[in-house]
């Protein structure tokens, strides 16, 4: 399997928030509360304090351009006023923010775990 095609058999699965190892075991224990290992195969998510740093800041880049982007359209796309278009894009932006956190989370771990596969770490098993 090349290598491009397994990291894309990573992020599926992580997006389905499954194990990017196994694909059966769960990530989270619940909303944005990554589990410690997989109940499936035992890959540890969070190997190190400070581990998912990067999944913070992948979730800050994220909202931000949202943010802009919402901001743009708002402001081409329609003629509301200052307090309707305000009201409107925090709503879409906080629910996009609340949405996508979780996300961010899984594909750092699918990130992590596919930076441990390359570099032919021993407890990186892909299946």
């Amino acid at each position: 399997m090349s290598e491009l095609r397994r990291r894309l058999v990573f992020v599926r699965r992580v997006l389905r928030d499954r194990c990017p190892q196994c694909g059966e075991g769960l990530l989270f224990a619940r909303w944005a509360r990554l589990r410690d290992r997989c109940d499936v195969c035992g890959l540890v998510y969070r190997r190190e304090q400070g581990s998912m740093i990067g999944s913070m800041y992948l979730a800050a880049i994220a909202t931000e351009i949202v943010a802009a982007v919402i901001c743009v359209v708002l402001f081409v796309a329609t003629s509301w006023s200052l307090p309707v278009a305000l009201s409107v894009g925090i709503t879409i932006h906080l629910a996009f923010a609340f949405w996508f956190l979780p996300r961010s989370m899984s594909i750092w771990v699918a990130i992590e775990y596919a930076t441990d596969v390359q570099n032919k770490e021993w407890w990186a098993k892909p299946r």
